[in-house]
């Protein structure tokens, strides 16, 4: 099966398949509410700079589709959105344009139509092993990315009948990668980065990491389901066996955070909620695909309507806590983690009550 049709497999079963985690692990966090914030709900300042421009809201539209001809529109929706509410954005993985160059149109257009917000390219970590350098800055070029994601995605490899499970020189891969003139971002899919893994990827010379944990959407899952109607039944039932590995994304920004790195968090980011709790975890933005989807193929009006019901849910907390900007948001104080997250943090060897210190020893 050709990658294009591959992605647009991905796209449809998110649109018609229960593809989400069975466990919600944000629920695990809980910010302390200010019964009396003396603060103005008007004045609270939610700006921010990633990638080196102003954004005006801590939200990343996350990587999700591109490569086939009926990704364009999405991806036209989405950057419309982008571009209206001032949000980063990541485009699909875009080995597909590599293979075929009659799909670059499928990307390039993002950036035709959001012209002033981050956007951030993708490859696969496999494929920049094989690539190189040379490819990081042709996808690059090709949207006029501020940055380009690397994304690890090996539990998903395993799972796909057609997938690439040589892991063997990636590290290399990304010392060279980083060498280069766009800064890099490494990415998990779905099954979060452990604190030695993100100490590991910042002596690579990476220096932001997007956590993707588990919590939302399941590619093994999506896979098992690709499998299920091919009627490979092995891979499906690896797939479904596999459905929940990994690390939840809320012990995952802890344990990044306390690494050093600069953290996207997302993996469950399902409203302005879950924004707020990963910001007081440690991340510096928080970013989500599934919930923008759906709306994505309605309209670009559907997308921003989304975006804001997650803003006003972010300012909303940030009023309740008397945080008056994202930095406030990230006292100690703001927030609590109970529950498996914290049995998991604990057994790992963070002190969930101290954990705001290993974040600022970090710095």
């Amino acid at each position: 099966m050709s990658t294009s049709s591959r992605k647009l497999d991905h796209v449809r079963i998110c649109l018609e398949r229960q593809v989400e985690s069975m466990w919600m692990p944000f629920e695990d966090v809980m910010l302390v509410h200010k019964a009396l914030p003396e603060i103005d709900e008007a004045s609270i300042d939610i700006r921010c700079r990633f990638l080196g421009k102003e954004m005006k809201t801590p939200l990343l539209i996350s990587a999700m589709t591109g490569g086939h001809p009926e990704a364009r529109e999405i991806n036209i929706n989405l950057a419309k959105a982008a571009q209206e509410v001032g949000v980063a954005m990541g485009v699909g993985s875009q080995r597909a344009a590599l293979e075929d160059p009659a799909q670059i149109e499928t990307f390039s257009t993002v950036r035709d139509t959001a012209p002033d917000v981050p956007l951030i390219g993708n490859i696969g970590a496999a494929q920049l092993r094989k690539l190189g350098l040379e490819a990081v800055d042709r996808l690059a070029e090709m949207v006029d990315a501020d940055a380009v994601a690397v994304h690890l995605n090996f539990l998903q490899e395993c799972i796909q009948p057609e997938g690439d499970r040589d892991a063997s020189g990636v590290l290399e891969a990304l010392r060279i990668a980083t060498s280069g003139k766009i800064p890099i971002i490494i990415k998990e899919t779905g099954a979060g980065i452990s604190r030695e893994v993100a100490q590991t990827i910042l002596g690579s010379g990476v220096k932001t990491i997007d956590v993707s944990g588990v919590g939302g959407t399941s590619w093994s899952g999506v896979e098992a389901y690709r499998a299920e109607e091919i009627g490979d039944i092995s891979s499906k039932d690896l797939g479904e066996l596999f459905r929940s590995w990994g690390i939840p994304t809320p012990v995952s920004i802890v344990e990044c955070a306390s690494a050093g790195a600069e953290v996207v968090a997302s993996g469950g980011i399902r409203s302005g909620l879950d924004v707020a709790k990963s910001i007081a975890l440690g991340a510096s933005i928080a970013g989500a695909a599934l919930p923008f989807l759906k709306p994505a193929t309605l309209g670009s009006e559907e997308v921003v309507s989304t975006l804001q019901a997650y803003v006003r849910a972010l300012r909303t907390c940030m009023f309740l806590t008397g945080s008056q900007d994202l930095a406030s948001l990230k006292h100690a104080s703001t927030v609590m983690i109970l529950g498996r997250c914290r049995e998991i943090l604990e057994q790992r060897g963070l002190d969930t009550k101290k954990f705001s210190i290993y974040r600022e020893m970090a710095k």
